[in-house]
């Protein structure tokens, strides 16, 4: 049985193992970079980092780092990226899991939005969804548009408007979108 826990810099070797195994050999290097970049990197409002552990090992991770939408506040908005289950820990719950225990956090700390970049297939059963995110520009042109999602987390007349996001500087790069 995983235990959840927030990441902490003493992970990033198993969160990069972890990504590596998770992802085609096409993606994995670049995913395992941004995901120990995220972990690495310091944000304000904090990114949000959390493992899943098996018998010492580190099975599952996702980050959710805070994004400015057009001229608002830091942190109104947030993205999830990366999510990594290990290939011999899915099927269990532990992608759900992490996700959902993210959002709780986020939705205690106020905030507005969350934002993904993902199949809509796995991330639509957690109400993220394409409409809304058309209200949210992201900073490079897309490869896969559908994949662009947002989830409210407040009440959708009081979302943040608008705009053209400002990400971390782990996901300011063009090969990420």
């Amino acid at each position: 049985m995983a235990q959840l826990r927030p990441a902490t810099v003493h992970d990033e070797v198993g969160i990069r193992a972890l990504h590596l195994a998770a992802f085609p050999e096409a993606e994995r290097d670049t995913i395992a970079t941004l995901a120990a970049d995220l972990l690495a990197e310091q944000t304000t409002p904090e990114t949000l980092t959390l493992v899943a552990e098996a018998d010492g090992e580190i099975v599952g991770h996702v980050a959710f780092s805070p994004v400015t939408i057009g001229d608002g506040e830091p942190g109104e908005g947030y993205i999830l990226s990366p999510l990594a289950v290990h290939p011999d820990a899915q099927r269990q719950r532990l992608g759900s899991q992490l996700v959902e225990t993210g959002l709780a956090h986020l939705a205690g700390r106020d905030v507005a939005l969350v934002l993904v970049y993902g199949d809509p297939a796995y991330y639509g059963r957690f109400g993220f969804d394409a409409t809304l995110a058309k209200e949210y520009a992201v900073p490079y042109p897309l490869a896969y548009p559908f994949g662009w999602q947002a989830k409210a987390l407040v009440e959708r007349d009081v979302l943040p408007p608008s705009g053209t996001l400002a990400c971390v500087a782990a996901l300011n790069a063009p090969t990420l979108w």
